[in-house]
């Protein structure tokens, strides 16, 4: 790739990407800017917040009142077990011998474990509505 471009190109080139470095490592902090993306610890399975309409929701109910949804969101690369561990395994050899093309989780996944009791509600034509089983209360690996 480098092969065409002249000495000052290339010093050109590598100036401009060093240039973008230091940049991104000012407004990061070093820590942080040192390390890529992919590189980056995951964040762990836990109950993260939003705040939002019911009308936000989907489930078909045309409400401005506002509400705290929880939700899981995160990793669970600690919680893997044998399952998990085969299942990754086939993913990537086993079942493309066999001829299978199942699409197979290889890991738990982020999910509640228990749920609020249930959220009620005033739609804008003023009738009252009760959800249950919407937002989280504790989350886990499964």
């Amino acid at each position: 790739m480098f092969q065409s471009f002249t000495e000052g190109e290339l010093r050109h080139v590598v100036g401009a990407l060093l240039d973008r470095k230091r940049r991104k490592s000012r407004l990061l902090g070093e820590n942080q800017a040192r390390r890529t993306k992919r590189a980056r610890r995951p964040k762990p399975c836990s109950l993260r917040e939003l705040e939002l309409t019911v009308s936000e929701l989907g489930l078909g109910y045309d409400s401005d009142e506002t509400l705290l949804l929880r939700y899981c969101s995160g990793k669970c690369l600690e919680h893997r077990q044998n399952y998990d561990l085969t299942m990754d395994h086939m993913v990537r050899t086993g079942f493309k011998k066999k001829g299978r093309k199942d699409k197979v989780s290889n890991g738990p996944c982020c999910r509640p474990i228990a749920y609020e009791k249930q959220f009620s509600f005033q739609d804008n034509k003023h009738l009252h509505h009760t959800v249950r089983n919407m937002s989280a209360k504790n989350c886990g690996c499964v």
